[in-house]
């Protein structure tokens, strides 16, 4: 029984206003683009076309039809059980940090290959390497602590060209390690990116499953719960998302002069007393807590720097000057 229609604005007013995702979706545009996405639309209880956000096939032929539309991707998959990536969200990550570099250069977003964005915790997806290159033509380098990850991105890299010779995928091997192993001790790079492991244990990572299914007002098995969120090591890692910032932060101290700043998603709002302890530590110079909304969810992005005033205006005018 279809339930009370619901009002509808006709943008997620939340979202960035580049974020090409801010309109409803146009499910007829998409499978124009993606026709294997027809099989899984279907009217929710209002009676509104939608698919099933629990069911990841659903949620993948989503994703391969908004990346082919909006970022002309034409090729894109990942292995079954990996983390599908909500690209509205992502995309507002990439669209954020644009705003910060164009605060810090005299009101122009860097654009084009030159500029060098560091992904720690690449995925199987690409999908911050996919977003920041379509829309403004940056060049990344990816890590990941999972193999398979790294031969998915690559994959996706492969089949596409638009991204062949933009983004460079490179496989950590400490887990323990952020920056070391990926980047060169006289590499440059203009912005780091990250979207942390949120939960401490995989129980905590299952009962938070289990609530977005129940949000979602589904009928799933618990031991399929952790497949609607990806692999264990992209949903948790030992102390969580405060200790995996708080290590990140340590180490991106001894990278201070490679890279212009460095960023990361909160998820949890309680966790920002230990990131700006944590930054004042270790004697960053400047600090910025960027807030980030989708639907009923809130986050925020922290962004750092230990370059001062002068050191900036000498990296933009050096490797901005001619953007």
């Amino acid at each position: 029984m279809l339930q009370k229609k619901k009002e509808h604005p006709a943008e997620k007013p939340k979202l960035h206003p580049r974020n090409k995702n801010r309109e409803r979706y146009d499910f007829k545009q998409l499978i124009g683009r993606s026709p294997e996405l027809a099989a899984f639309v279907k009217p929710n209880l209002y009676g509104d076309e939608s698919v099933d956000f629990a069911d990841p096939e659903a949620v993948k032929a989503l994703n391969k039809a908004i990346l082919n539309f909006h970022y002309g991707i034409a090729n894109w998959d990942i292995p079954a059980g990996y983390l599908c990536p909500p690209i509205p969200g992502r995309a507002d990550y990439i669209h954020h940090i644009a705003d910060f570099l164009c605060r810090n250069n005299y009101g122009k977003i860097p654009t084009g290959e030159a500029i060098k964005c560091f992904d720690i915790g690449l995925g199987a997806s690409c999908i911050y390497p996919i977003i920041g290159t379509t829309e403004y033509g940056w060049s990344f380098i990816g890590s990941d602590i999972d193999p398979v990850a790294i031969e998915s991105a690559n994959r996706i890299i492969a089949s596409n060209e638009t991204l062949q010779g933009k983004v460079s995928c490179k496989l950590q091997t400490n887990p323990k390690d952020y920056f070391y192993g990926i980047i060169r001790k006289d590499e440059m790079i203009d912005l780091s990116i990250c979207n942390p492991p949120f939960h401490a244990s995989e129980k905590e990572a299952l009962a938070g499953s289990l609530r977005k299914i129940h949000h979602l007002k589904l009928d799933k098995k618990a031991e399929d719960a952790l497949n609607f969120g990806g692999q264990n090591h992209e949903l948790w890692c030992d102390g969580g998302e405060e200790k995996f910032v708080r290590n990140m932060i340590f180490q991106s101290k001894k990278f201070a002069a490679n890279c212009f700043c460095f960023s990361t998603l909160i998820s949890k709002e309680s966790n920002l007393k230990s990131v700006y302890r944590t930054l004042e530590e270790v004697e960053a110079f400047g600090v910025e807590t960027i807030p980030m909304g989708q639907g009923n969810k809130i986050s925020r992005m922290v962004v750092w720097t230990f370059l001062n005033s002068e050191e900036q205006n000498q990296w933009k005018n050096t490797r901005w000057k001619v953007l």
